[in-house]
């Protein structure tokens, strides 16, 4: 058998970073390249109706115009959630994150609706998570007393239906829910939420309950609360630049943060050496769209100088944008400027990805056996 990886004592207390652990169908990341669904491009796919990336992270194939069809007859079949569910929900205290209210409701949904079939309950958590994550927003948030579905509109088009956001352009959201919900579905088998996910499954928990443990891993601020950080990071900056988007104005206060030793949010990757591909496609729907916004011209400035400063003042080995870049400021200027629910809007993308790979683990790997129960071992120092 060939040696992948020979553990040394500087790799211990490092998170397990670089060290291969298990094999991932769904997805996987190119330094150079960047993330691919299944061997396609995100770029490629940014363009694709929701309904058919998601078959082809769950089958390895973009299928055909039938299947595409009959895979969406059966999202939609299994979109709606009971009305004791819908209850509970709307039960859930408002005190709490959002976050913590989104995982509650998973299991919520566990306890009326979960079958204990991983593929099934896979299927059916893919097609209900929208419906959960729009109960959750529009109870904490106070917008909407009840929810309002028709699965018949498609997979994205019916959530940001749901969503009660006052005051938006309902068509503009709608366009930016989609691409920020397929930009998400999956991020190779590593990331912290997708690897606590399949953690718990490994230890037979079903697969609602799974997902529920990796969006309480997907709440924490060193992972999926990226894009709400890199927003305020640039709403500080636009109120201290009062006005000034010009090219100086954003190098001088990049410059003097640097110096001040505040973090740059927004730039840099643990395994890319070149701009996400997803900041790529989100920064050009920016200029299509939004041009006009003053967060958004700061966005595209700070993309443009960004790399420059940190290159020259850090010697970063990335100094490149990421996915978060841009994306809290595209959904800001499409007018849903309410970031604390950024990470659920995550967690809807990101529980397609981890059930995929937990339905995989549980029911494929080793030739059908499933992976045995993840059990590290630990060294003793006292």
């Amino acid at each position: 058998m060939t040696t992948l990886f020979t553990v040394t004592e500087e790799n211990l207390e490092t998170g397990l970073r670089g060290i291969p652990v298990g094999y991932c169908r769904t997805s996987s990341v190119d330094p150079q390249k960047g993330l691919f669904y299944c061997g396609h491009p995100i770029a490629e796919l940014a363009g694709w109706p929701s309904e058919k990336v998601i078959y082809l992270l769950q089958t390895g194939k973009e299928g055909t115009a039938a299947e595409i069809e009959h895979f969406t007859d059966q999202l939609k079949e299994h979109a709606n959630l009971s009305d004791a569910v819908i209850s509970h929900i709307f039960n859930l205290p408002r005190e709490g994150h959002p976050m913590d209210l989104f995982s509650a409701a998973i299991l919520i949904v566990k306890m009326f609706e979960g079958t204990g079939d991983y593929q099934k309950d896979c299927l059916n958590l893919i097609a209900k998570i929208p419906l959960i994550a729009a109960c959750v927003i529009n109870h904490h948030s106070g917008w909407e007393k009840g929810i309002d579905s028709d699965p018949s509109l498609g997979y994205m088009e019916n959530f940001s239906r749901m969503v009660k956001v006052p005051n938006c352009n309902q068509e503009q959201l709608g366009d930016v829910l989609k691409l920020f919900n397929i930009l998400h579905y999956d991020h190779g088998g590593g990331n912290l939420s997708a690897f606590v996910g399949k953690c718990v499954a490994s230890g037979l928990q079903d697969l609602y309950g799974s997902v529920a443990a990796a969006m309480s891993a997907l709440a924490g601020p060193r992972h999926g609360l990226a894009n709400q950080l890199t927003l305020n990071f640039l709403q500080r900056m636009q109120a201290d630049l009062a006005g000034d988007l010009t090219e100086k104005g954003v190098r001088s206060a990049l410059e003097k943060m640097v110096e001040k030793k505040e973090l740059i949010y927004g730039f840099g990757h643990a395994v890319l050496r070149v701009e996400d591909p997803r900041a790529t496609v989100q920064y050009a729907l920016a200029k299509e769209k939004f041009s006009d916004n003053s967060l958004v011209q700061l966005a595209l400035l700070v993309r443009q100088v960004g790399p420059q400063v940190l290159q020259e003042k850090l010697h970063v080995a990335c100094p490149y944008p990421n996915v978060d870049a841009i994306s809290g400021s595209l959904l800001t200027a499409a007018g849903f400027a309410y970031p604390e629910y950024y990470t659920v809007l995550f967690g809807v993308s990101r529980s397609v990805g981890i059930a995929l790979q937990v339905v995989y683990e549980r029911l494929l790997a080793r030739g059908g056996k499933g992976t045995p129960i993840v059990r590290p071992k630990y060294i003793y120092r006292p």
